[in-house]
């Protein structure tokens, strides 16, 4: 069974940064593309960024291009994600998810093998 555990999350001011984590279990990242996805209140969950596992290629969504940096360390099973100048409209709860192969390039939840319990995220203005 695949486990995903996030952590970072929190309050932080517009314009300010933060790093979520997610630490797996249970399987190697080498077998999986990965990815962050976000859900705000009321809305449906998007992809926000994806790292191929062949070569950390990434897909950053427009919202967030220039300004999120996902990042991969398999030998410690992690995967990050850095999020500067950040907005009120980037709140809410971030999710990890292990990506079926060639799902990166998608970065959409219907490419999604496995998630993480999420992470609260909330920028205020």
């Amino acid at each position: 069974q695949v486990q995903l555990v996030e952590s970072g999350g929190g309050l932080v001011q517009a314009g300010g940064s933060l790093r979520v984590s997610c630490a797996a279990s249970a399987f190697t990242l080498e077998h999986y593309d990965m990815g962050w996805f976000r859900q705000a209140s009321g809305k449906e969950r998007e992809g926000v960024s994806c790292i191929s596992l062949v070569d950390d290629s990434t897909y950053n969504a427009d919202s967030v291009k220039g300004r999120f940096t996902i990042s991969r360390d398999n030998a410690n099973k992690s995967v990050f994600l850095q999020m500067n100048n950040l907005k009120p409209e980037d709140t809410a709860v971030y999710y990890c998810a292990a990506v079926k192969a060639m799902g990166w390039r998608f970065c959409d939840p219907t490419v999604v093998a496995s998630w993480g319990q999420g992470t609260q995220v909330t920028v205020s203005s």
